[in-house]
């Protein structure tokens, strides 16, 4: 049976890799519906994702750019299936840093 957890419990908690470093905070969570259940497929972490929540992705990523504050990894797109939930208030990744995309690079476009 699939792990019920309330989305507002979660968002803003750290993520934690498999070495214990803080990898971001989720700040946002994509879902799909399927008739009546609807389906997380990824959690975005980091100052980007934050921003996509926000709906200011551009225009963040204009302001800071003149500012030179850009950063080479805003945050990373994690699959359902790469979070542990288990305990829903310190979620950790099941899987390498290095297999995560970055938030700047859309598996939806």
């Amino acid at each position: 049976m699939a792990q019920s957890v309330h989305l507002q419990n979660l968002l803003s908690h750290r993520v934690r890799a498999l070495n214990g470093r803080v990898v971001g905070r989720i700040e946002e969570v994509l879902a799909e519906t399927e008739g009546d259940v609807c389906y997380v497929t990824e959690y975005l972490l980091g100052a980007n994702a934050l921003f996509h929540r926000l709906a200011v992705v551009r225009f963040a990523r204009a302001i800071l750019g003149i500012f030179g504050l850009t950063k080479k990894h805003g945050g990373y797109r994690v699959r359902w299936d790469q979070l542990d939930l288990s305990d829903p208030a310190k979620p950790r990744l099941r899987c390498k840093i290095e297999e995560l995309p970055p938030t700047d690079k859309s598996s939806k476009n």
